[in-house]
């Protein structure tokens, strides 16, 4: 390709990390290209459905008045499951109802996705789908484009940024990053349930443009490591599951027998009870955690979002997207410095992660970067202690003639045989150290 023909940047994926990165490229006058692998932006991204939004109202302030999100999320609730009860803690806030709404929105990606992919458009960005990568172009040390299926063949750039996903061959095929390990990766499954509107606010107690979020733990996921979960959207539910995918491997199950069997516990059976599925998707998330990220750059070459692992594990906030969008925009950050230059060598490339670890991408993984051992080493803690904490809240709150001194007394008589004390107060000082 003629040099006039070169682009400053070429992104490869039209996710949160690819399209915020090129948008901030795109809005300082760089020439940009998305090269996204489906038909539409979206059509091939899957994520629970909650949108973390403090890092996309600094790129477009007050996005919410224009872009398709479903519902602000002013109610949240945690529950245990066992195989036929629930024990809820919940919470809600009237300060979420207000502008920037706690910058968490649920959203579908199907339409979320084209909307924030045509913003980038508009400040400049080609994007162009179908557009299938195959290689990354190297020249000596440096990544100078990429192989793709178009007409076009071969597109040459200054710096290729790897937005492309958890699975990221990419990345693994410069030696980034290594083979996905089971224990570091998680399987979701999720369906979109489609309920009238009325349906949704009457059964989740909400009022207009109010949402709810719903996380489960324990039986929801038959005691493995991992949650499921009820998103409120406008006229639909996100419901899904992520479970270990080294549980799914050596449990002999499928997520898809996980998420029936979620949807058919008492708790959530009423919830979603007359909803028409929609839409079916499966997804991987990665679980790194910040001890076994990849390579970030190297010469003319930057990874974002999943891509690099930007997943914060701490189950009461699932959040992936925020970070993906931090990156992103790091990355175009990172760019700019090196265009200023005109050097675009790993050593200036690696003023990216510099930036990641002063913001609260790094600081949140190291923070959390224990959580996936912390599950392998104490499995108790999502199936026999979920269960026998809901056990023991059944028996405290049965009414009956028997006098509560001595009901309390069997309740103490039943701990002391089932849980190992020790064990317990190791296992919860861990939990601490990496949850709070």
């Amino acid at each position: 390709m003629a040099n006039e023909e070169k682009f400053d940047c070429i992104v490869v994926g039209a996710g949160p990390a690819g399209v915020t990165c090129a948008y901030a490229l795109a809005k300082a006058g760089l020439s940009v290209v998305i090269l996204e692998r489906g038909e539409v932006p979206g059509s091939k991204n899957v994520m629970g459905g909650i949108l973390y939004s403090t890092i996309l109202n600094k790129v477009i302030p007050n996005f919410w008045e224009e872009a398709p999100v479903e519902r602000r999320i002013v109610k949240k609730t945690f529950s245990i499951l066992s195989a036929d009860s629930e024990l809820q803690m919940g919470m809600r806030f009237e300060d979420f109802n207000k502008p920037p709404f706690n910058n968490t929105f649920s959203v579908l990606r199907g339409k979320f996705d084209p909307w924030y992919a045509k913003k980038a458009e508009q400040a400049g960005v080609m994007l162009l789908n179908e557009a299938v990568v195959d290689k990354i172009i190297v020249e000596g040390s440096k990544a100078v484009g990429v192989k793709t299926r178009l007409e076009e063949g071969d597109l040459f750039t200054d710096v290729v940024v790897v937005a492309e996903g958890v699975t990221s061959l990419l990345s693994q095929s410069l030696g980034l990053r290594g083979t996905h390990m089971p224990e570091h990766m998680v399987t979701c499954c999720k369906e979109i349930l489609e309920l009238p509107r009325g349906v949704i606010e009457e059964r989740f107690n909400l009022e207009g443009e109010e949402g709810a979020s719903l996380e489960y733990f324990g039986g929801s996921v038959k005691g493995f490591v991992g949650s499921a979960f009820i998103y409120t959207n406008k006229e639909t539910l996100s419901v899904g599951i992520g479970a270990s995918t080294r549980d799914i491997k050596y449990g002999k199950t499928t997520p898809n027998d996980l998420i029936e069997n979620f949807k058919a516990h008492p708790s959530i059976r009423r919830l979603v009870k007359g909803g028409k599925l929609l839409e079916y998707s499966a997804h991987m998330i990665p679980e790194f955690g910040y001890d076994h990220l990849p390579e970030l750059t190297m010469n003319g070459l930057i990874l974002t979002g999943d891509a690099a692992g930007f997943v914060n594990m701490n189950p009461m906030f699932h959040e992936g997207s925020n970070l993906a969008m931090a990156s992103g925009l790091a990355a175009a950050e990172t760019i700019l410095e090196a265009k200023q230059k005109n050097d675009f060598s790993n050593k200036v490339l690696s003023g990216y992660r510099r930036r990641l670890a002063d913001s609260f991408v790094l600081k949140d993984l190291k923070r959390y970067k224990g959580i996936s051992d912390f599950a392998i080493r104490h499995p108790e803690f999502f199936k026999e202690y979920p269960e026998l904490m809901i056990e023991l809240a059944r028996d405290f709150f049965t009414v009956s003639e028997m006098p509560k001194g001595k009901s309390r007394g069997l309740l103490i008589k039943k701990i002391i045989k089932r849980v190992n004390f020790l064990k317990l107060a190791i296992g919860l000082n861990r939990a601490r150290k990496v949850m709070f």
